[in-house]
């Protein structure tokens, strides 16, 4: 079913999946490594009704909470996760990370988090699931083959330009002895740079972060006095700079606002709406 999505390169790779009646998004680098199960979930499969409908993963905007564990179910059979063994992060546009431990081991699921302002997420311990959510920020995917680490980070303008991909790469290597050159990293979909209208202010921030070789990349002016920023081509950029390997980067080419029918979209909804999750985990 690949032809319902609305792609920016078609040769990007990107897998659309079935499982146990659950539609995700794949990534082939992550999926080929043998080592993670991991998705990305679209607004269809789930339970959720109304302005959730279906496949709604927030139990903070007044979804039906059963509703919502349900669907977290429903995608781990489809991905062959245990929902107990989840850890939710608890974002709010930091680069603020968790190092997830068992003592960690469902929260956000079946017990409360004892954690705000965590927008990113890292373990080394197989079985446990990160989930981080979405609509229209960017997922980063990231596992390190060598040390058996992964993280997925939440990364929208304000975690971009403050370089989150990087801050997760430097964590990973400060607790696990992670190298840059070994990792695999994954950016996933999230709205894209024909879509993602900001205004003198944000294009500022990256003016001001980001070396000028790089700008016509990432902001082109537009009539109206906005910009458009590519948050992709931002974090790519973040990411090889970091030290990874270019052959070790996938980017999305799914973005979340030109596939709104399938994906919870901000600029699309506004409020009014579910959010995705990214899911990740060590076999």
């Amino acid at each position: 079913m690949t032809e319902i999505w609305k792609r920016k390169n078609k040769n990007a790779g990107l897998t659309y999946l079935t499982s146990e009646g659950v539609p995700y998004l794949s990534f082939p680098l992550l999926k080929k490594t043998g080592l993670v199960k991991h998705g990305f979930s679209t607004r269809m499969g789930g339970v959720s009704e109304g302005k959730f409908a279906t496949m709604n993963f927030a139990f903070t905007t007044g979804d039906n909470k059963e509703h919502v564990m349900e669907n977290y179910r429903r995608m781990g059979r489809a991905l062959c996760v245990s929902p107990e063994k989840m850890v939710l992060s608890y974002q709010s546009h930091t680069t603020n990370l968790l190092t997830v431990t068992a003592e960690d081991i469902g929260k956000g699921i079946t017990r409360e988090r004892d954690y705000r302002d965590v927008d990113g997420l890292i373990t080394n311990i197989p079985g446990i699931t990160l989930v981080t959510f979405y609509a229209d920020c960017v997922p980063l995917y990231f596992l390190d083959p060598v040390h058996k680490v992964i993280a997925l980070s939440h990364s929208g303008w304000r975690g971009t330009v403050n370089r989150m991909g990087e801050k997760t790469i430097e964590r990973m290597k400060k607790e696990f002895g992670s190298k840059a050159q070994d990792i695999i990293a994954c950016i996933g979909p999230s709205i894209c740079g024909t879509c993602y209208e900001v205004g003198e202010e944000v294009a500022g921030e990256f003016e001001k972060s980001f070396d000028p070789k790089y700008l016509k990349d990432i902001l082109t002016g537009k009539e109206n006095g906005k910009f458009l920023l590519d948050l992709w081509k931002v974090n790519e950029i973040i990411l090889l700079e970091a030290g990874v390997k270019t052959e070790n980067i996938q980017v999305t080419d799914i973005c979340t606002h030109c596939n709104s029918n399938y994906l919870f979209s901000h600029r699309t909804m506004g409020k009014e709406r579910g959010n995705l999750a990214a899911f990740l985990s060590l076999k």
